[in-house]
């Protein structure tokens, strides 16, 4: 039982260790971003987050609304 919970351990901190190299290693170096925002391609494409979405759809006014802002 014991001999299991060790190489568990040993296992996860060599697997935290090589996935944070970048990080530790490199003078300024970060975690890449793997947000939706943070993606060329799905910018380039319009595509966006839900959060992103949502608050552009609540920022916009039909028509009814900009003719009532113009009175």
């Amino acid at each position: 039982m014991l001999t299991t919970f060790l190489i568990t351990v040993i296992i996860l901190v060599i697997s935290v260790l090589l996935m944070s190299v970048k990080v530790i290693f490199i003078k300024g170096g970060k975690f890449p971003n793997t947000h939706v925002s943070g993606n060329k391609a799905l910018r380039e494409k319009g595509i966006a987050c839900v959060k992103t979405q949502h608050l552009d759809q609540a920022m916009h006014k039909n028509l009814f609304e900009r003719l009532e802002e113009k009175k």
